[in-house]
């Protein structure tokens, strides 16, 4: 069996191609482009590995155009995560970290590991994800030009300075109005998001942005359990306990992306308040001693699982679930 490690950079991929049978390898650098994807498949036809696992890290966007180039093209694919794959690469003593020893700790992980392949989202859900993220991003941006408003209102600065902070806002408010409604149009074309957005709305503490990412998150990722949600998204608590003399204050593991963690915060914060089944978890950790901030973690937590609970059953939440026999 054949396993294609690739480290990702923005102009090139450093691969290494494993026999796990001979342990025999072979490397190659290409382009992070169109043509080095062409140019990785007809090198891996040359030697006789069409049927080669690739794995790889996500790295940014970095990964995204070679990765569905390569599962296009048939190749089964699996994206590591890094912190796994750092401490995959401490446990088998490899501490010099290059390109090139990247690319051979990956192929490595997948003889040993054989990760679940990666299954790409389909194209409609990727246009949600690029609107989603191009609306975050010009949102991010409004936000510091109205921190900038803010500082200069308290100062005396020059007219056009303040004329031109003025035109900013306004152009990104337009911007962000036009996003947000390019965002429902889509949702609205594709009943399977319509219905996935009106499912997570109706839970108490989850408004529509939340919903809109958790829509494309929940379309994109086929989790089989709540669990794997709340991991994916790092708020999976890692205990730090040994024998009788080792305890560590639990924390959250921040293993997956930090802006749906960030995005939770305040829903949370709505929720330990309006949610019966976040209000009731929260208050029964604090009676137990738990920190406030310990407490919050496992709120945004339950809410993940609540959103995966109306999506996987297609049946809007109900606060008085559990509370019968």
């Amino acid at each position: 069996m054949f396993y294609l490690g690739i480290d990702v950079a923005k102009a090139k991929l450093d691969c290494l191609l494993l026999d796990s049978s001979t342990d025999k390898r072979k490397s190659k650098v290409v382009a992070n482009s169109p043509a080095g994807y062409t140019t990785l498949l007809n090198w891996l036809a040359k030697q006789n590995a069409t049927t080669a696992h690739v794995i790889m890290e996500p790295t940014g966007v970095y990964h995204e155009a070679a990765a569905l180039a390569l599962t296009d093209a048939g190749l089964r694919l699996s994206l590591i995560n890094p912190a796994q794959l750092r401490n995959y690469a401490q446990g088998i003593g490899v501490k010099t970290k290059t390109d090139a020893i990247d690319s051979l700790v990956l192929a490595r992980y997948g003889a040993a590991q054989r990760p679940a392949p990666w299954q790409p989202p389909a194209p409609f859900v990727r246009t949600l994800q690029a609107l989603l993220a191009r609306r975050d991003a010009v949102a991010g941006d409004l936000q510091r030009e109205k921190n900038r408003a803010e500082k200069a209102a308290a100062t005396d600065i020059p007219q056009r300075v303040q004329s031109s902070i003025d035109t900013s806002i306004a152009f990104l408010t337009e911007e962000l109005e036009k996003l947000q409604q390019a965002i429902n149009q889509h949702i609205d074309q594709h009943p399977d998001l319509r219905d996935k957005r009106e499912l997570l709305e109706t839970i108490p503490g989850i408004g529509e942005r939340v919903a809109t990412h958790f829509t494309a998150l929940l379309t994109a990722h086929n989790f089989t359990y709540a669990e794997q949600a709340a991991s994916y998204i790092g708020l999976i608590p890692i205990l730090k306990e040994s024998g009788s003399s080792v305890r560590g204050r639990p924390r959250l593991s921040k293993a997956g992306p930090a802006h749906l963690r960030k995005l939770l915060y305040m829903p949370a914060i709505v929720a330990i308040q309006h949610n019966p089944h976040i209000k009731a978890l929260y208050d029964r950790l604090l009676q137990r001693g738990k920190s406030k901030m310990a407490a919050l973690g496992a709120a945004m937590r339950k809410l993940v699982h609540l959103c995966f609970g109306v999506v996987k059953s297609g049946i809007p939440y109900d606060k008085n679930w559990g509370s019968n026999p």
